[in-house]
Formats: structure tokens, sequence, C-alpha cells
């Protein structure tokens, strides 16, 4: 029997401001086999597609991207905010609700020859999934799949993904905010 995920993520109100309601996963990744189930879903949508590298968004995205990197046996690429990295890095800008954002990579991570799976734990605008989306495809990295814990589908960033040719799946949808 299959474990209904979304019975494991707890609910926020109000929380980081007044009329948001945050989904924590928190509460997901601390139940063992809910944890376990949500990797094998995302690792078992992308078996078979010949992808080279899961990347993972800063910071919850690190948790989902390095279980499902290690559950499909392939590397694991951080994607993180500015100056987080050592060594020579590549950056993409993207906008915020009030400025502006960069978020990095190491320069000499992946390539042409590289197939990328893009994770992240949630989607909600999709502002830095598609920073990061740009980020991996200027190396010249094909990637066309992203997977998502949760995506919120009011505010439409799966939908933004999937204009850029990206094939999104989630695991779990909350309506709002």
């Amino acid at each position: 029997m299959s474990i209904d995920l979304k019975n494991y993520v707890r609910t926020i109100p109000d929380y980081p401001k007044p009329g948001i309601l945050f989904r924590d996963i928190t509460t997901l990744i601390e139940h063992p086999d809910g944890f376990r189930e949500s990797v094998e879903r995302m690792a078992s949508e992308h078996r078979g597609l010949g992808i080279t590298h899961v990347a993972g968004i800063e910071a919850r995205g690190f948790i989902f991207g390095a279980a499902v990197a290690i559950s499909l046996g392939v590397g694991f690429v951080p994607i993180r905010k500015s100056g987080k990295l050592p060594g020579e890095t590549i950056g993409q800008n993207y906008a915020l609700e009030y400025g502006v954002d960069t978020i990095e990579m190491h320069a000499d991570v992946i390539g042409s020859v590289h197939r990328v799976l893009l994770v992240d734990d949630l989607i909600a605008t999709g502002g830095t999934a598609i920073a990061a989306l740009s980020l991996l495809r200027r190396t010249g990295a094909a990637c066309d799949h992203a997977s998502f814990v949760i995506d919120l589908p009011d505010l439409g960033g799966a939908e933004k993904m999937r204009a850029q040719g990206v094939n999104v799946h989630r695991l779990i949808e909350f309506e709002g905010h």
C-alpha cells in the first residue's frame, strides 16, 4: 500500500508573513517511510532517461536531490546562493519580490555531454527553478526534467517550467499559496 505523502506535510499559517500557508517538508523527512517513499517516487519517475547528474537547489533541494542522485546512481550538483561555493563558479541572477538574487554552481562540473535532473522541495512562482534551469543549460547540459516534492499550481511555476520545455514531475499538489 502506498503512503499518502500529503499527510506528512505540515501547514503553518501566516509564515513567513500573514496570509501565507507555509508547506513544511521537515515533518515528511523526519518520517523514515515518508522520506524513503518520496525519494523512491522521484527517482523511479526518472530511471532509464539517461540522467547523469541531479542538481539540487539550496537548501531543501539538497536533501531530496542528493538522495535521488544516490538512488539513480549518478552525481549530485549543488546549486547554491552566491558566495557559498569554493573555486570557480558561474552564476545566474533572478528576480525577487523586492530585488535580485544570484545562484551559482561550480563552473567545471557539467557540460554538453551531461543530462541533468533538477530537484527541489517545492515549486511556487518558479523564479529560482527557472534561474537554475538557465544556469544548467548555459553549461550546454541537457536539462528537460525537473522533480519537486510539492507544487503550488495556483502560483504558476510549474507551467513556466513547462513553457521552457521541461517535463515537470511533482509528488504532492496544494491549492493556494
